[in-house]
């Protein structure tokens, strides 16, 4: 009597491949090994989501606009985004917080798996991509960012978005929710 071989659900799960090809990269492909927003390293707790974020206003509206196709499509629904060119006016706080990318490039804050930085990083490592030795030290950047709540706490009236907005702005762009502030 011939046996049947027992299949487990590990053994049949296909390797999830995100293929990249859009201004800034080209033929580039990442696995996903993590659950969309699940099993994030235990020193990262992002306070919102990328969809979150885009739908808030980050970046003046402008960042990560030739990509859509590599993200889910929820997550461009509510988003507030320029066409054309930045747009400020987009952003929650109404003010600019970003440095260029040029800035980024040359303090060497860039990997090259994510050529347009932190917010492009977080976005796949949310969706699941893990890259341990880039994850830990994107982690550590984004703990560092942390400094900048104290000093809206420390200089603001809870709740006043009109102290520090540019502050704020910022902290927006890291995942941290600086509207409870």
């Amino acid at each position: 009597m011939a046996t049947k071989k027992k299949t487990t659900i590990s053994s049949v799960r296909r390797k999830r491949i995100v293929a990249v090809n859009d201004r800034m990269q080209k033929r580039y492909r990442y696995e996903l090994v993590a659950p969309i927003g699940r099993s994030f390293d235990p020193e990262f707790k992002p306070e919102l989501t990328p969809q979150q974020m885009l739908a808030l206003g980050v970046f003046c509206g402008k960042y990560m606009t030739d990509c859509r196709k590599e993200f889910p499509a929820s997550w461009w629904k509510r988003a507030r985004l320029s066409p054309q060119r930045r747009d400020c006016a987009l952003n929650y706080f109404g003010v600019n917080a970003s440095q260029p990318l040029s800035v980024w490039r040359a303090k060497g804050w860039i990997h090259s798996d994510d050529p347009r930085g932190w917010f492009q990083w977080y976005c796949r490592y949310y969706l699941g991509r893990r890259m341990p030795e880039e994850d830990r030290r994107q982690i550590k950047r984004w703990k560092a960012i942390r400094r900048h709540v104290a000093q809206v706490r420390r200089n603001c009236e809870p709740g006043d978005p009109h102290c520090r907005p540019r502050q704020r702005q910022a902290l927006l762009h890291w995942a941290y929710d600086s509207r409870k502030i």
